[in-house]
């Protein structure tokens, strides 16, 4: 196995930045508030350091964990929410399963089935989905258009049943509220590329409380650290 060098050149141990990171990720704190938590265990560290260790880890930890999810079903909950970036609001596409799994995510400047295709080909491309027996979305009219034009280019099965009925969506509406929950303390995002590495952090946590990692429980958080440890080969 090559040896990670994934902290080399760090001034603080891997160990602490991975305590740091995960922490942002899974709880509604802001830079300052984890700051302060870092200097009552001793740690003394600015927290523009904090901001630019999420910025480089989060997208790390997200690309490391995703070969390592349970299978969702095939059974798509798909609904787009808020996010504001720079003063903006941009669109936050997200999508569950039957069973409340988080599917994916994909943050777009846009709303139109442009935007939507973009989102179905990143879901149907990760390591843990299927294609979809059923995709649940509200009536966003753009949907119909990048569904049938999926289906016409191959990349989406041809007797996947769209269902616009907003009730259904219910599950991915309530589960909106986790990634609200983290964005509020830290006022929005400066840029798109800052939004885009933070969210990927967020989500890919979430699916880790969810309990969506293989042979590791929503709660045990020892048994998580340990696990976002070893993919960095080192010990939590």
């Amino acid at each position: 196995m090559r040896p990670d060098h994934s902290f080399k050149g760090r001034q603080f141990t891997a160990e602490v930045i991975l305590w740091a990171v995960r922490w942002y990720l899974m709880f509604p704190i802001s830079y300052r508030d984890l700051e302060l938590m870092l200097q009552d265990r001793g740690v003394a560290i600015a927290h523009t350091t904090l901001f630019r260790w999420v910025q480089t880890y989060a997208p790390e930890i997200e690309k490391r964990i995703r070969p390592h999810l349970r299978a969702s079903n095939g059974s798509w909950r798909v609904d787009e929410t808020y996010v504001r970036v720079k003063g903006r609001w941009m669109y936050l596409y997200r999508a569950v399963d039957s069973r409340g799994q988080t599917i994916d995510f994909l943050l777009s400047a846009k709303r139109d089935a442009e935007a939507e295709k973009r989102f179905f080909r990143k879901a149907l491309g990760q390591p843990h989905t299927v294609n979809p027996r059923t995709i649940t979305v509200d009536k966003n009219p753009a949907y119909p258009c990048a569904i049938e034009k999926l289906k016409e280019d191959g990349e989406l099965w041809r007797r996947s049943r769209l269902r616009q009925v907003k009730f259904l969506n219910n599950i991915v509406e309530q589960d909106h509220r986790r990634v609200k929950r983290l964005v509020r303390p830290g006022l929005g995002f400066d840029s798109f590329w800052t939004a885009r590495r933070t969210l990927a952090g967020y989500e890919v946590m979430a699916m880790v409380r969810k309990g969506q990692l293989r042979r590791i429980g929503g709660r045990d958080m020892r048994a998580q650290a340990n696990f976002v440890a070893e993919l960095f080969q080192i010990a939590a």
